[in-house]
């Protein structure tokens, strides 16, 4: 996943910020002198990995420019309790506006690499790739695919434009695989693939004959997935997908599937554990 650009985060932090500021802070307008200087460190207050520190900075940045930020660890880094993500220095009436937004996404991004980084370790050892999905949360969905890329997954579609995924409602309407396979075929992009969702081995025949280029194994049990992998011989790319656990994403890799893809590092990812440390100059 590239780097985010300032262009691309600039929309995002401002719904952001007008949704946190409302009218204005009264708290910190009226209890905080202008002028006061502070420094605030963000700390990690349990084990995660570290992930959205450009997103953070950002949001401190936009409140205001003149704020000096430090950034103590890179994305993808392990940290464990007690230690210095960042450091902010500057306005403290700046540094108490920024605080709550930028730390709702740092938690955010850091929860999902840290969720992303359990997955990947139970792939260690197999040639399976993890891949993440489209189930995101809407507007953030940029940020959320860069935090599974830290955490170690590559991306799949980021939009509908990215690739063809025929799941089983465009099957059901186009009135089977042949069918709708043999359309896209016909005006597709010649530089796009086309992926089709199957759920038995009958489907899996048919997708390959039809000419897909890679084949989902939707929530097959494991002795139907090595029976597809030895069918397919090599000749598409198979895709495990359906209610992937840490406790059987090994099992799936086991059967020879090129690629395991999961919602749940996403929509199931818990908040990192943060905190925002402040004190006067």
């Amino acid at each position: 996943m590239p780097e985010l650009h300032e262009l691309q985060l600039e929309p995002i932090i401002n719904r952001a910020l007008e949704e946190d500021w409302g009218n204005g802070d009264w708290t910190t307008d009226l209890c905080v002198s202008k002028g006061t200087q502070a420094e605030a460190s963000i700390i990690a207050k349990k084990s995660t990995m570290v992930s959205g520190l450009e997103v953070a900075k950002a949001v401190f940045r936009r409140v205001d420019p003149s704020l000096q930020i430090t950034l103590c660890k890179n994305n993808g880094a392990l940290v464990e309790a007690q230690d210095v993500l960042m450091q902010i220095k500057g306005e403290a009436r700046s540094i108490l506006k920024a605080e709550r937004v930028a730390l709702n996404f740092l938690c955010r991004l850091c929860g999902i690499s840290w969720m992303t980084h359990q997955y990947v370790k139970k792939l260690s050892g197999f040639k399976t790739q993890l891949l993440d999905t489209r189930k995101t949360t809407p507007g953030l969905r940029l940020l959320e695919k860069a935090a599974t890329a830290v955490g170690g997954a590559r991306n799949h579609r980021l939009c509908l434009t990215d690739g063809v995924l025929v799941k089983e409602n465009h099957i059901r309407a186009a009135n089977g695989i042949t069918q709708a396979v043999n359309r896209l075929l016909e005006s597709l992009p010649p530089t796009l693939k086309i992926e089709v969702e199957t759920s038995n081995l009958d489907e899996v025949q048919e997708a390959i004959d039809a000419g897909a280029d890679l084949i989902m194994l939707d929530n097959m049990s494991l002795s139907e997935m090595a029976l597809a992998v030895r069918t397919v011989r090599g000749r598409v790319l198979l895709e495990a997908s359906g209610n992937i656990t840490l406790d059987n994403i090994a099992e799936i890799a086991a059967t020879g599937v090129n690629f395991i893809s999961s919602g749940s590092i996403v929509h199931s990812a818990p908040w990192a554990d943060l905190s925002l440390l402040f004190k006067l100059h």
